[in-house]
């Protein structure tokens, strides 16, 4: 059976690909799951429109990343933490504390969105990466002090 892509999905193709699959494997599974239409006429002139949806989309989604990235860029924040001797931290400092100092700042942000490269064991000063979108990334000046 032919099936038109409406997402991508890694193991046919891309959005708008046309592709030969197994007839149960359309209807049970592909179809049902609006990951593929059946191949008629019509629904290749449906998919067209919807790509230009899809791409208008993506451009908006893009524009607002940058513009919050650059927001994001412009401020620094600061994290409390108790410490012992030596000015150690007691565990490390966590994506969720970072996700709730951005948000006292005024921007909601997921904390799975937040990218530390390496645990955050000692006070001082880190920068911070926060994916936005897969082409749009900010990194934030985080300072860890002393409680």
């Amino acid at each position: 059976m032919k099936v038109i892509l409406r997402k991508n999905f890694d193991q046919l193709g891309k959005v708008g690909d046309v592709v030969v699959v197994k007839d149960g494997y359309a209807r049970n599974y592909l179809i049902p799951r609006q990951i593929a239409y059946q191949a008629t006429p019509g629904n290749i002139r449906a998919l067209e429109e919807e790509k230009k949806q899809i791409v208008k989309k993506e451009v908006k989604e893009l524009d607002d990343a940058q513009k919050l990235a650059a927001e994001l860029e412009k401020i620094s924040i600061t994290i409390s933490v108790k410490v012992g001797e030596e000015d150690k931290i007691f565990g490390s400092v966590t994506n969720q504390m970072i996700a709730d100092a951005i948000k006292e700042k005024g921007f909601e942000i997921d904390r799975r969105k937040i990218e530390i490269t390496e645990p955050i064991k000692a006070l001082g000063i880190y920068s911070v990466s926060v994916k936005l979108h897969p082409s749009v990334a900010a990194t934030i000046k985080t300072w860890v002090v002393r409680e």
